[in-house]
């Protein structure tokens, strides 16, 4: 059984070679599915680091909205925050 051109494995060949099986995802960078009664289970594929760090992901949408008009000066209708409870 081939999915999507990926390496299937049963349930029951994978737990007798996970070893082996995890060293070749790390080696090829192919994933496995494995199956169990011939259904796709889970997906094994190679495990790799985030490229972002958590300063690149600061500051990443500062470019994608701006202000219009003054946010700072009060609005003409007067608000009460409790009103609507």
């Amino acid at each position: 059984m081939n999915i999507l051109n990926e390496h299937t494995i049963a349930a029951g060949e994978f737990k007798a070679k996970c070893l082996k099986v995890i060293d070749t995802v790390h080696d090829s960078g192919e994933p496995y599915v494995i199956t169990k009664h011939g259904v796709p289970f889970a997906k094994l594929i190679p495990y790799a680091e985030d490229n972002l760090s958590r300063k690149q992901y600061y500051g990443c949408l500062s470019d994608t909205m701006s202000v219009q008009g003054d946010i700072i000066a009060p609005i003409d209708e007067p608000w009460n925050a409790q009103e609507n409870e």
